[in-house]
C-alpha cells in the first residue's frame, strides 16, 4: 500500500508507517498526522494540523478543514445510490456515477467507526460521537450521537465556554 508520487503532502506531515497506508491523489496540509492502514482516494482534500486514526477511508469528494480529528476507523461515503452495476447489468466505470461533495469544518472532531454519508457538512467545532452515522449536516459545535445521529448537546457547554 505505498504513498503514490501524486500526493501532495505540506512541511511536517508525519505518516507512521508509509508502508501501511494508500495514498494517492489527495492532498495533505502542513503537520498533519496520518496512522497506519489509512486510506485517502485522490480529489481528497486533508488541512493542515488534522489528524487521521488508523483504519479511516477519506473517498474522492471529502475536504477536511483544518484541526480536525478523524478517530479510528472512520468511514465516509462519496456517492448516495451506490451500484456495481448499470441496469444493463454492464459494470459502471467513472461516468456512471457522479462524486457527492462532503466538508468537515476547522476543529470538527468525528469519533471512532463513525460513519459519515455523502453530501453533508460538518460545523466547525462539532463533535461526532463515536458509532455515529451522520446522514445531515452537523451545525457548527453540536454534539451528535446515534444511529442515525442527533444532536444531543453543544461542545460551548462541555467546554465551558
Amino acid at each position: 500500500m505505498p504513498v503514490k508520487e501524486n500526493v501532495r503532502l505540506g512541511n511536517g506531515v508525519r505518516i507512521f508507517q508509509p508502508d501501511l497506508v494508500n495514498l494517492y491523489g489527495c492532498t495533505i496540509g502542513d503537520d498533519t498526522k496520518i496512522g497506519p492502514f489509512v486510506e485517502i482516494q485522490s480529489g481528497a482534500t486533508i488541512g493542515a494540523r488534522c489528524k487521521v486514526s488508523s483504519h479511516s477511508f477519506i473517498c474522492e469528494g471529502v475536504k477536511l478543514e483544518d484541526e480536525v480529528f478523524i478517530g479510528h476507523g472512520v468511514m465516509f461515503t462519496n456517492d448516495i445510490y451506490p451500484r456495481s452495476t448499470n441496469p444493463d447489468g454492464s459494470m459502471q466505470a467513472g461516468d456512471d456515477w457522479q462524486v457527492v461533495e462532503t466538508i468537515i469544518k476547522k476543529r470538527a472532531s468525528i469519533g471512532s467507526n463513525a460513519t459519515i454519508i455523502c453530501g453533508i457538512t460538518i460545523g466547525e467545532n462539532a463533535l461526532v460521537g463515536a458509532g455515529a452515522v451522520v446522514t445531515k449536516d452537523v451545525p457548527p459545535y453540536a454534539i451528535v450521537a446515534g444511529v442515525p445521529a442527533k444532536v444531543i448537546g453543544d461542545v460551548r457547554d462541555k467546554e465551558g465556554k
